[in-house]
């Protein structure tokens, strides 16, 4: 028997809190569990900075499963839905959300996920939480509850505003109900961990890509490989044969998942480092502080007190982006965009929220 979540469609409440921020210009603070309050900028932009008054909209009170049939491979939830249940739901299923976006002790929910848009350690392998993203339901800065996308793949004419809508951080409108494609959990997986040199673990990862074997994720630090091997049985086993090392801890990926391994409780700046996987190493070595390599290298955490420009050059020139996860120490925690790319964002702005009223700044002061 399926597990039942708590359901409540609080979405004539929601669309009557819009309509007042409308009517009085207030801006709003759309917020959830409030689990990632501390990413991206504080809220406030140039055109509302003498407004002092700032209403939140907690959309904790819209939750439940709208729908989900296992056989079908779709779940469709409303965002205050608490993400640790939706996974229970599913993990009864023998199914998943296969980004593996972090849960944050607990109260992260599905709605700060999908405008997050931070995905796990398995995202270089199986895609971002924006690539399992059917469609949505949203209240726009007209106070109009619109539908984009659906429950099937092959649905969208024009813009794909469902899948523009991850990782946007609530600054083009409400969220109040998510597709996704869910995809089955893995028949067998491995744990290994091998002692080798950064760049020996990076060779053996280009190496083994060329061999197609079944990796979903492969973490270097402090002079360790660690690696996740998921597929079916006799995969795993051959791919397990070919790599050797040491058996590891399965906790090993929860942990770097849900950022509570030991690295990020170093009290220096946090910064997230997207670069190509073929990025030299010595120049992040350069940098004051501590590294860890997660997505083969695509994706480098850096502990470091080194500063914002320093990092965001030193990003640009590996052909790649910096951004600051701990906050205050930038008041651009985000990769400047260039004139034009911020161009567009403002004109796909002023069409979805013409008042400006959703999360103003928090993304990038212009917004």
């Amino acid at each position: 028997m399926r597990r039942e979540l708590d359901s409540m469609d609080n979405s004539a409440a929601l669309i009557a809190q819009v309509e007042a921020a409308l009517a009085a210009r207030t801006p709003v603070r759309i917020r959830g569990g409030d689990s990632k309050a501390w990413l991206g900028r504080t809220l406030g932009a140039p055109h509302v900075r003498e407004v002092r008054e700032v209403r939140e909209i907690d959309t904790r009170g819209h939750r439940g499963i709208v729908h989900y049939d296992p056989t079908e491979l779709v779940m469709t939830v409303r965002t205050g839905t608490p993400l640790a249940d939706v996974e229970a739901v599913l993990n009864e299923a023998g199914q998943m959300l296969p980004f593996e976006a972090p849960r944050f002790g607990g109260a992260a929910t599905v709605g700060g996920m999908f405008a997050a848009g931070l995905s796990g350690p398995r995202r270089p392998w199986v895609g971002a939480v924006r690539d399992y993203v059917l469609g949505c339901r949203v209240i726009t800065g007209h106070a109009r509850h619109l539908r984009f996308g659906g429950e099937v793949m092959k649905n969208v004419a024009g813009y794909d505003v469902s899948r523009l809508m991850a990782g946007s951080f609530g600054c083009l409108g409400l969220v109040t109900e998510v597709s996704f494609k869910v995809l089955p959990q893995p028949r067998a997986t491995r744990h290994l961990a091998l002692e080798l040199t950064a760049q020996q673990a990076r060779e053996r990862l280009f190496g083994w890509r060329r061999e197609a074997l079944p990796i979903t994720g492969a973490c270097y630090a402090q002079g360790v490989l660690q690696l996740r091997l998921e597929g079916g049985t006799g995969s795993v086993r051959a791919a397990r044969e070919a790599i050797g090392g040491a058996d590891a801890d399965a906790a090993f990926w929860t942990q770097l998942r849900d950022f509570t391994r030991p690295f990020f409780a170093d009290e220096r700046p946090l910064w997230r480092l997207s670069l190509p996987a073929a990025a030299p190493l010595a120049p992040l070595a350069a940098l004051p502080g501590d590294a860890l390599l997660d997505w083969g290298g695509a994706q480098r955490w850096l502990k470091t007190t080194a500063g914002a420009d320093a990092i965001r050059n030193l990003a640009r020139e590996l052909g790649g982006h910096a951004t600051a996860f701990t906050q205050g120490v930038t008041d651009s925690p985000f990769q400047p965009l260039p004139d034009a790319l911020m161009q567009l964002h403002r004109r796909l702005k002023a069409q979805l929220d013409p008042q400006g009223i959703f999360n103003p700044g928090r993304l990038y002061a212009d917004l």
